[in-house]
């Protein structure tokens, strides 16, 4: 009971921090004690056509007709120093670890969720592509417990914009896209990842920016994503094959996942027969080349140069640590001669 209170509690603190952090990122004049009183010099004067699409102010870094492939990013975001690494998948990624994420595939539990998030995985890969869990219901479990020992990751259902913003803005450290079949919709997920110049991510605010998850990390939130982002891409697709290596390659793209289920359904072979292995070693081929990440079930732990894996579901864990523990203990109730317990 204690748990759960506490977990409320969480939940509704970080509620008002989200709050706060909207109020400061949206409208930075709301607290403001002379509201309406600001001077805005460069603005447009009222009814006059100012032709800004066609000429600069003074000492604008960005002259003549405006471009936006061609336009300078400013330095508003700039850090004195190179920033530090804070997210663990990230640095151990950089290190060459391998790198375990467990999979909350049905439970929407806070409690179940923070069992796994310290049951020793590197991260927990929430599973939205399989599910019908919404956003809310996430968001409620990575907020019970942000600073586990396993990061808050998520399978989105594809590479959308509302799908990876939601991730990004309610927490997640990790987001995995499942089904790239080309170049452009890998672009996409990596663009609706990170902030600009790398991305087009918007800053709107959410839990992600308070201070009980990410906001009073060394050189700040916004300021250090794109550094600790760890965006991996699912290849489990014909077409996805023909691009893997354009894919790989994208700036920004920390891993590159043989999704080894899809890769039979998609193309008819199993783990195996060499077709299936071919395919396989074409997703292999593509990370060694752009010197990315290889990710697989965890099954292929010991596969030469993968380094990145997904562990079994809530449900395959909690069977497993209770045959652990039992030993031989396990599954040795008595059979009755009557009742719903009898041998059918």
């Amino acid at each position: 009971m204690k748990r759960m209170l506490f977990s409320a509690a969480l939940v509704g603190a970080v509620g008002l921090g989200t709050v706060a952090a909207l109020s400061q990122s949206a409208d930075p004049y709301a607290n403001n004690a002379a509201a309406g009183t600001m001077q805005f010099p460069l603005a447009a004067p009222q009814g006059y056509d100012t032709r800004s699409i066609d000429r600069a102010p003074p000492k604008a870094v960005n002259q003549g007709k405006f471009n936006d492939k061609t336009w300078k990013y400013g330095t508003a975001y700039d850090m004195a120093t190179p920033a530090k690494i804070w997210n663990p998948v990230k640095l151990k990624m950089m290190q060459g670890g391998k790198v375990t994420g467990g999979t909350m595939n049905s439970s929407q539990d806070p409690s179940t969720y923070c069992a796994m998030a310290n049951a020793g995985y590197d991260f927990i890969w929430v599973e939205h592509q399989h599910t019908a869990r919404d956003w809310a219901a996430t968001a409620r479990m990575w907020a019970a417990c942000p600073h586990a020992k396993a990061v808050p990751g998520v399978r989105v259902a594809l590479a959308d914009e509302r799908e990876i913003q939601t991730a990004t803005d309610s927490g997640a450290l990790v987001i995995v896209v499942p089904t790239i079949r080309s170049y452009e919709e890998a672009i996409r997920a990596r663009d609706y990842t990170f902030f600009p110049p790398l991305g087009k991510r918007s800053q709107g605010g959410g839990q992600a920016f308070s201070g009980a998850f990410w906001g009073g990390v060394p050189g700040g939130y916004r300021q250090t994503w794109n550094d600790n982002a760890v965006l991996i891409l699912m290849i489990e697709t014909l077409d996805g094959l023909k691009d893997a290596d354009r894919i790989a390659k994208i700036p920004g793209v920390t891993a590159i996942f043989a999704a080894s289920g899809d890769l039979a359904n998609h193309t008819g072979y199993r783990p195996g027969e060499p077709d299936y292995e071919r395919n396989i070693n074409i997703v292999h081929d593509a990370a060694i080349k752009a010197g990315v990440r290889l990710c697989g079930p965890l099954a292929w732990r010991d596969r030469p140069d993968f380094t990145c894996f997904q562990a079994g579901s809530e449900m395959a864990a909690i069977a497993t640590g209770v045959k652990q523990e039992l030993g031989p203990l396990l599954d040795t109730q008595p059979v009755p001669e009557v009742g719903p317990f009898a041998k059918k």
